[in-house]
């Protein structure tokens, strides 16, 4: 990933150097675990532990750009270092594996690692929401349907919908780690031909992961291709979020608006401008990550016991994938934070369509009034193109049809254009989407 959208936390876990560490401390696991047998000395695995602290990464890609091997190129690295402070240890590194075992496994703690960054980053969306939420509980706006004015909504509930889908991301994001939390140290074709699996578990404990059941050279692609699913969501999630700021910040809507610092500008032509940049930039990246997804499912499917295909792809859609969704939390941190509301002008939409919004409760009333569903539609919706067509509002044209009046009291009518008993079902709402007590 560029360096513009790469925050310092998520970048260091996907950065070669901490790649490099992960796999020497499955190698260190394994030193520990066959240690008793094998005779190794403490001294040489502190010499071990030691030479972990130091950057391998320079000599590692010399000795791999002679071998064409990067697995290879590591053991050389350290066989360099080792070999007369630690000759055991030289000697048994990397005992009984092959080179999934360390990279699969190493790949596991940094989907851990990273995971937990975004489990971070989602929560502290999820308090801006709720916070949100709880203030514009009765902020009236109107909801749309297709791009038109459906019925009476406030931002609250609008927004207790993008918490509930928070809440949600953050469960799927939790399961997916866990779905991710295996390794193996089970040997070239994963049937512990060298090693027992009192081993693998021995070094899958100390690390924190779980022995894949039964592996192939790798851990099956499925298990990544789930956890990238919950990736691909949150980004959904997110851009869900942008997409609306982005459609209600139009001049003509100008409900939203999102930061716009002092000094900032919005265009080198025009300079009234206050573009929705930040937003767009979320969508953009949102795109980025959904177009990693086949690739993700394709990986499933190797070669028998396992094929180097996938091995490509994830080293450019993982850290793309995590820095792109982790600068995308912060972002919309940012953004809701800063993000301009305008109450007055969401009511002034919510009228601008002369009480259309509230055919519905006609049509309702009508009915327990006595009238056929059909009959009592066709009455409305009378009245209703009228108002279209700027001939009243509907409170004006439904009143001056007698086939409604008979029907309907003057106050009949005047209680289908009230607001406040939406009042009641936005609190509801608000509690079932996580953002008030129960």
């Amino acid at each position: 990933m560029i360096e513009r959208y790469t925050r310092p936390a998520m970048g260091r876990i996907w950065s070669d150097e901490q790649r490099l560490r992960a796999m020497l401390r499955v190698e260190e696991e394994l030193l520990k675990a066959i240690a008793p047998e094998k005779g190794i000395p403490a001294a040489e695995l502190k010499a071990f532990k030691r030479l972990m602290e130091k950057s391998l990464l320079e000599a590692s890609r010399r000795k791999e750009s002679s071998a064409g091997h990067e697995v290879i190129g590591m053991l050389s690295a350290v066989a360099g270092e080792l070999k007369s402070k630690a000759p055991k240890v030289d000697r048994y590194l990397h005992y009984g594996m092959t080179s999934s075992d360390a990279l699969d496994t190493a790949l596991a703690l940094q989907l851990r690692a990273a995971a937990d960054l975004l489990v971070a980053g989602w929560e502290e969306v999820a308090r801006r929401m709720k916070s949100l939420a709880r203030k514009h509980e009765r902020t009236w706006m109107v909801g749309r349907t297709h791009g038109v004015h459906a019925e009476p909504i406030t931002f609250g509930i609008k927004i207790a919908g993008w918490h509930a889908e928070a809440l949600r991301c953050l469960k799927r994001l939790r399961a997916a780690r866990e779905t991710i939390s295996y390794g193996k140290v089970s040997g070239a074709v994963g049937a512990f031909s060298q090693l027992p699996s009192s081993v693998e578990a021995e070094v899958l404990d100390a690390l924190g992961l779980r022995p894949e059941p039964v592996s192939t050279q790798v851990v099956p692609r499925d298990r990544h291709a789930e956890y990238f699913h919950s990736l691909v969501l949150s980004a959904c999630a997110i851009e869900r979020v942008a997409l609306e700021i982005r459609h209600l910040q139009k001049t003509e809507i100008l409900e939203l608006e999102e930061p716009f610092s002092e000094g900032q500008k919005g265009s080198s032509a025009m300079p009234h401008k206050r573009n929705p940049i930040l937003c767009e930039n979320l969508s953009g990246l949102a795109r980025l990550i959904r177009s990693h997804q086949s690739a993700v499912v394709e990986n499933c499917l190797l070669w028998h016991e396992r094929d180097i295909s996938h091995s490509s792809n994830e080293r450019i859609i993982f850290p793309d994938a995590h820095i792109a969704l982790d600068f995308m939390l912060h972002r919309l941190v940012h953004i809701l934070d800063g993000l301009r509301v305008h109450p007055r002008r969401m009511k002034d939409n919510l009228e601008s369509s002369q009480g259309l919004v509230f055919s519905q409760k006609v049509l309702l009333r009508l009915i327990d009034a006595g009238l056929g569903r059909l009959e009592a539609y066709d009455l409305v919706q009378r009245s209703a193109m009228k108002t279209w067509k700027g001939e009243g509002t509907l409170r004006a044209t439904l009143g001056a049809d007698p086939d409604v009046t008979k029907r309907l009291s003057a106050k009949d009518l005047d209680d289908c254009f009230a607001l406040e008993p939406y009042a009641a079902s936005a609190r509801e709402i608000l509690k079932r989407g996580g953002c008030l007590s129960s």
